[in-house]
Formats: structure tokens, sequence, C-alpha cells
């Protein structure tokens, strides 16, 4: 063993051993219990990132911990290959996706290996690849098929930069989240799937997900968004016409003031026949800002159409106006407006002057005052006619079934939750595997015509797909007759909803999955990934899960049965204000900073002297130029350093903020226990250990060993908080480093403690592990190597120290047998000469004992 501790020789030679000899490759094996950890795969984009470093280094740690615990341990990795940044890419570098997506592909698999991850290369996939998206292709005709598949038209969110449709989860503050162009709203034809067909297995479901993370669950079940109300029919004044809505407080319906309609509404259109005022409303309603959040908030505007809806109850006219706040995508398209108890009615009948009827009491039964805001509580309803007095439950019931009765209502249950709009117009990305033929019939493509290969030798102009703009690809035919593919290519989240299915058997190729394969590794133990995708990749993960389990491919309901969302990366920002007003962010690694006594910071310059503005620390990004480069603090310290470091800074579900200054001090730990390894080592051979020889000191040290090994146990298998395990480690360490090694029991103990510590370190830190472990003389490779095991024995403590207080102030401590009674406890602490001056001439009123920690006598 040599004397210093280089990792840059250590890691290469380790990393070379597993390569040769395919370590962390598996198969089925039925004789062993199964356990799959997946971490999101990652897009390629050039170099890995911070944010990938932390997931995959998580994954990994519980993927070897669970090797250690005799699992067979699945952990693939692959590429998230399609996508729009490869096209802009391609355009800036005069390139086409396919060769710079590749080249990157080569690239991060190189960082990834650097950084000592234990996967499974023999399943490495790419979306991209024909041999994958070819079984994504045809699971899409099988699905329109079974008519869950279909195509409308339909208002859309679109980018003019990025010249590509967007899910409304994809629309931040109207705005696109690629881009941050402000979105469109446009009208063309796109392909669906029908996941309101699953809305109730999704929301269902979620409570069989006892290992997620509740912000998830809550999130999801917000998104689905069941809810359970009355659709009410009003007919139209001097028309055979009438609009629909849907409520969930049919309480409040006799205090309807008006109704208010999208503008697509199919009414909004004829009122805007002969009016140029509607019509440009509606105009500039079309591109209006969609994300909820912003509907909620942004200024409510509307225009009154002429017409008068009918309430169905009273008989009573209610204006009818197209308000920006109603969308034709959500309900139908259509609301009640009750002013006097919606906050949004309100503002907009207050902006309007239109009437607003208070119709439930206040809480102390008194009429509400609505001058200032709208009353939103539930309660008991007066103004209403035969329905006064009633309670929210009564009154739903009752003018449900009023309504009902009447033929002018219909209970119901709806969903916020929209169908997967999957058509994307952009190139980079799986061809949608339909066909149109001459006569306008639309056909799913044969399947003996699949894959539908998308060409990869093409010439990117920024704005035409190339697959659009090259007649000649799109022709085909279907039986015979000449037919049309379809030019649109799918969403990407397409690919990334079955690929953790797609690992379990990547080279099957006589069908989609391989049932054995799929049933024996699925569901996935143990998913990894950011909270950022708790909605819209986690649904679809969940959703396309149940479409495989209902053609017969997989057997379990849920694709995942444990989450982990890890926090961000967060780093120090640093800018200056150039000439024209912009903002010119500078690199941490380019900053020379000055700190105050609390290390906080006071002062920064960049390196031609020009004083910085620090913004404090953000989330590591390519605008804000804070990223740190992995791979350079790889070559600096070496990747169990970089490993220990994420591990360590953080519980893996908050953010990390990044500090070289902790990576430092993890690489000094690293050293400090190869020191005490090869200073072990350097004695020469050691003695089995006699545990029932050993005095008291030696004995301290070897149950604060085995008390260790049990809270790593649990720290990393059940609490996964992964930072409070290194820390017991670190701090196990510190005994070692100061425990005596005079004596053959010494020299013997400190074996056991290394060759326990250095498998409780093995997950975070496994190329300096796994070379202690050999130097130790471990059998065989500490990657096939058990888990310790906490000796309970070792465990059980002879004597406590008890904390003795008169009247509750600490007096002196005394040590006593661990079974000792309440009685020989009081009894020792009385005769102690520090406690018996403070009970000279008094009377002892109480005793409170706390075994094996407290005693408290109060005097008086």
């Amino acid at each position: 063993m040599q004397e210093q501790y280089r990792p840059e020789d250590i890691e290469s030679h380790v990393q070379h051993h597993w390569q040769e000899n395919k370590t962390f490759q598996v198969t089925e094996d039925p004789t062993k219990e199964k356990y799959y950890c997946l971490s999101m795969l990652p897009y390629p984009s050039g170099r890995l990132h911070m944010g990938h470093v932390r997931n995959y280094t998580i994954g990994d740690v519980i993927s070897r911990y669970q090797r250690m615990q005799g699992k067979n341990v699945l952990q693939p990795i692959g590429w998230d290959a399609f996508g729009l940044p490869a096209e802009g890419a391609a355009v800036k570098n005069n390139t086409a996706p396919a060769p710079w997506t590749y080249e990157n592909i080569a690239y991060m698999k190189n960082q990834l290996k650097l950084l000592g991850f234990g996967y499974d290369w023999s399943r490495e996939l790419a979306t991209c690849d024909p041999d994958y998206y070819r079984w994504e292709q045809w699971f899409f005709t099988k699905l329109y098929e079974k008519g869950l598949v279909y195509k409308k038209t339909s208002a859309v969110n679109w980018c003019p930069n990025d010249q590509t449709v967007l899910a409304n989860e994809q629309v931040i503050d109207g705005c696109c989240w690629r881009c941050d162009t402000p979105i469109e709203r446009k009208e063309i034809p796109q392909w669906f799937i029908k996941i309101t067909a699953y809305a109730d297995q999704l929301l269902d479901d979620l409570d069989t997900l006892e290992s997620w993370p509740e912000q998830v669950k809550t999130m999801q079940r917000n998104w689905i968004g069941r809810s359970e109300g009355v659709e009410i029919k009003f007919a139209i004044d001097g028309s055979d016409d009438s609009l629909s809505v849907y409520t969930t407080r049919p309480d409040t319906f006799m205090g309807v003031t008006y109704v208010a309609i999208a503008a697509a509404h199919p009414l909004a259109a004829r009122a805007a026949q002969n009016n140029p005022a509607l019509h440009a409303f509606i105009d500039e309603c079309r591109n209006t800002k969609v994300a909820e959040a912003e509907m909620a908030t942004m200024e409510k505007k509307g225009v009154a159409t002429g017409f008068n809806a009918i309430h169905p109850l009273t008989g009573e006219k209610v204006a009818v106006w197209i308000a920006n706040f109603v969308l034709m995508d959500y309900g139908t398209g259509a609301v009640m407006a009750v002013p006097g108890h919606d906050e949004r009615d309100w503002e907009f009948a207050t902006k309007y002057s239109l009437p607003i009827k208070p119709v439930i009491l206040a809480a102390d039964g008194t009429a509400p005052d609505l001058s200032q805001q709208a009353s939103t509580e539930k309660g008991v309803l007066f103004n209403s006619g035969e329905f006064d007095g009633l309670n929210f439950d009564a009154a739903f019931n009752a003018i449900a079934d009023k309504l009902v009765s009447m033929n002018v209502g219909e209970r119901k249950i709806n969903y916020r939750l929209r169908d997967w709009g999957v058509s994307r117009q952009r190139y980079w990305g799986a061809p949608i595997p339909m066909m149109t033929l001459e006569d306008g019939t639309v056909v799913p493509t044969p399947e003996d015509q699949l894959p539908v290969i998308l060409p990869e030798d093409v010439t990117m102009n920024g704005i035409t797909s190339p697959i659009k703009a090259d007649p000649e690809w799109a022709k085909a035919t279907y039986n015979g007759q000449p037919a049309l593919r379809e030019t649109d290519t799918f969403d990407t989240f397409m690919e990334s909803s079955w690929y953790y299915a797609r690992y379990t058997c990547p080279q099957y190729d006589k069908g989609m999955l391989d049932p054995a394969a799929a049933n024996y590794w699925l569901p996935v133990d143990q998913y990894v990934g950011g909270i950022e995708h708790a909605i819209m990749h986690l649904m679809y993960f969940r959703f396309f899960h149940k479409l495989l389990r209902d053609a017969g491919l997989v057997t379990s309901d849920e694709p995942a049965k444990r989450l982990l969302c890890q926090g961000m990366v967060l780093a120090d920002a640093f800018y200056y204000t150039s000439s024209t007003g912009e903002r010119i962010w500078i690199s941490p690694n380019d900053v020379t900073v000055e700190r105050d006594d609390k290390q906080r910071i006071v002062k920064a310059l960049d390196k031609e002297g020009r004083e910085l503005v620090y913004t404090g620390m953000a989330k590591m990004s390519k605008s804000k130029n804070n990223g740190i480069d992995p791979q350079e603090i790889v070559e600096k310290y070496g990747a169990d350093t970089v490993r220990l470091f994420m591990m360590f800074a953080s519980p893996a579900e908050m953010t990390l903020e990044w500090q070289e200054s902790g990576v430092e001090g993890a690489n000094r730990f690293l050293k400090r226990l190869w020191r005490l390894a090869y200073d072990h080592l350097a004695k020469g051979a050691v003695t089995a250990l006699n545990v029932t020889a050993l005095n008291d000191e030696q004995k301290a040290l070897r149950r604060d060993l085995h008390k260790t090994i049990a809270k790593v146990n649990d720290d990393i298998g059940r609490r996964q908080i992964f930072n409070t395990a290194i820390a017991a480690v670190m701090e196990l360490m510190n005994k070692l480093t100061r425990a005596p090694q005079e004596s053959e029991q010494d020299r013997a103990l400190m074996q056991e403690a290394l060759m326990a510590v250095v498998r409780l370190l093995y997950p975070f830190t496994p190329h300096i592990c796994f070379t202690l472990w050999q130097s130790l003389g471990g059998q065989a490779d500490i990657d096939s190597s058990p888990w310790p095991v906490a000796d309970e024995a070792a465990m059980v403590e002879d004597e406590k120290l008890v904390v003795v207080q008169v009247n509750g102030k600490v007096r002196s401590k005394i040590t006593v047998a661990a079974d000792i009674t309440e009685e020989q406890v009081k009894a020792i602490a009385m005769s102690d000469h520090q406690i018996a001056k403070y009970l000279d001439g008094v009377t002892i009123r109480k005793v409170i004992y706390v075994p094996g920690k407290l005693l408290n006598l109060v005097v008086g």
C-alpha cells in the first residue's frame, strides 16, 4: 500500500477493474431478491453538471448499499436523446442534430465512468435509436386501435421562436419554458392520447404510493383535479341556442348575475359577426397568457355579447359576457358567475358594474358585506327562495335534484386533467406512425413498415423541419394505395415515459418488452430525480405503465415503489453591469472574494479587478455562469471526494450549497482514512480479536463501532438520510484516530473497525474503499462483500452516565451499572460529596428519574 493517497492512480485502476470484470452487469436470477434502482435519464447536452452528479451519486449510493445486502441489483443508464436543444445546437454549429447528439453521448458517458457510477452498461439505450422508438411507434398504433388515440384541431400554446406546441405545464409565466418567448394561441391539428380515461386510476393509485413524497402526490392530485358538481343548461333569450356551465357550487346558483364565456366559444363567434369591438377582443384573447396561476392574478377583461341567458330556476335574464379568464379547453368554455361568492367573479362584476347578489350568510348569521370582496366561505343559504336555510350539503343536493328533475341539469364528475397532446412540429423526434390516404382517411402505419425512421443526414435551417420540407420523405403506400406519412414528431415525454421498462430487456427484438424480464425487474424499487418533474414526467410515467399493464406487457399497477426527489445545487453568483446596461455574469472560478468574520462575502473582484455585485447563492445555470464543471473538480480532488461532498453537504431532498472549502474538507477526511489504514498496516500482521478479553476502554470503542454500523445501516436503508450516515462514520473516525495502538487487542480492534468503516463508506467512496479493502486483507472484492452487521451484544452498555440535578440544576454526574434500580441510583447520588452538601438540612420532596440518564432531586 502506497503511503500517500493519490486518487488519480487509485480511481483509474479500480474503474478498469470494474469494466474488465463487468462487475455491475446483471441478469434475472429468481433465486435472489431483486432491486431495481433508477435515476432519471440525462439529456445529452454535452457536459455533466453538478445536478447530474448529485442525482446519479444518490442512485449509486443506494445501488451499492443494496448490492451489499445480497440483492440482485439493476442500475441502468441511457440517454433522453431527442429534443429541441439539439436542433438549436445543430443550427448554431452548422451540423445535424444526430452527430451532435452522438458526440455528446460519448463525452458524457466517459464523464459518468470517471465518477465511478456502477451502471450495467450492457443495457445502455438512446431514445433516438430506431430500435428503441420502433416499439413506441408500434405501441401508439395499438393505442389507436383501442380508441385511446385521436386527432383533432385544437387551440394550442404555440412558441413562435421554437415553432412548436407546448403543453400547459410547459408555459411558465406566459412564456416558453425553454426559450422564454411569449407564447401565442394557435389552432392546428394535433394527436392526443386519452390520459383522461385513466384519471380515476391515476388519482386513486396515489394512495398506494406510500414511499413517494407527499408533495409530489399532492401536486399530482391537484393537477388531476377531480371535482363533483352539476352541469347546467342555460337557454339563450330569443334563440334556439343554449350554453352549458359546470359548477362545484350549486349552492350559490341563486346568486348568478351573469354568465362568462371563452373567446373561442361558438356563441362568442356568433356575437362577433357584426361587432368589430367583439371581434377585436376575441383576437386579443387568442394570445392571452394561459398559465393558471396567471389566470387568477391577471387583469380581468371582458365584453358583453348582447345575448342574455335565462336562469333555469328563476326565469330571470342574465347577461352573457366574453371574459379573458375563461378558457375553452377547461370545462364547457362557459362559467356561471356568482360575484357575491367568488373572488374572480366579484372583481369582474365590480369592474363592469354588474349586479352582485349575496345568497350565503356570513358565519355570524348575518348578510355578508360584499363592498370590498366576495364572501367565499360555505354556509347557510338565504335570498334563495325555497332553498333558504339549507347548509352547503343540503343545498347542493336540493338544487342539483331540482335541476335534474327539470331536465336542465346533470350531476357530473369533472377533471382538470386534459388529454395528452403528443404532436410536435419539430424535426428531432420520433415520427408519429400515422398515414393519410388520398381520400383523407387516416390509418396507422402497418407493423411491417415500422420503424418509421427519422432521417439523420439532414440540413437544418432553424425554421422548417427537414421532414416537412422534403415532400419525398412523406410519400408512402398503404395496401398498394398512395399515402402520406405524418410529419409531426412525438413529444419527447413519450420516450421518457417507458424507458425504465425497456431497460429490463433492451436487446429484445420480438416485442416492446420481454414479459419475463420486465416482470422480474418491475416495478422500479427506487426512482431518483428532481421535483421539477413531479407533474409532467411522473404523471406520464405512471400513465404509460398502466397502458403497458392493460396491453398485457407488465403485471404491476405502478412503475416505481419509492421516489426520492433531490434538491438543486446552488453556487455563488456574481455580475457587473456593462456600458450598455447588460449584466455580465462572471464564473465563481474567476472571482476573488473578501469575507467578514462570519465568512460572509463583502467584496468580490474579477480577474480584471472589476468590483462585482454578489447576488447570493443561486441555482447553477448557464444564464448566471455559475456552474461548476464536475470534471475539473474530479481532476483536482478525485471522484470519491466529489461524491462524498455531494452526499455530506446537505440532506438529499434539500438544496446543496456548493462550497469548495467543503470539498477540501471531504478530501482531508479521505486522506485521514488512508493515513490511519496505512499506519495500521505498517505495524504488521494482527491477531484475532478476543471480545471476551477487552478492557473497559476497548469495550467502549467497540460499542461505538457497532452503534455506528447500526445507525449507518438505518440512515441509508430506511431513512435515506445520507449526510447523517457520513457524519456518524466521521465521528467514529475521530475516536479511532485517538485510540491506543499498543497491544495486540488494540490492533485487532482497529482491524475490525477499519474493515467495517471501508464497507460503510463504500457506497459513497467506492474507489478508495475498494483499494483499502484489498490492502486490509478483505476476502474477494468489496463489490461482492456483505454489509457489516451490528453486534447486538457489543452495543449493550455495562455502565450509564447519570446526570444528577438538585432543583433542576446540574450538581454532579455519576457512573452506574446499566441494570441499576432507581433506589440504588438515589443512594449513590446522595452519598456523592458534591450532592450531599445541597441536601444538608433540607427535605427531599420529589424524585424525578429518567432511567440511565437523569436524576433530579427536588428539595425544600
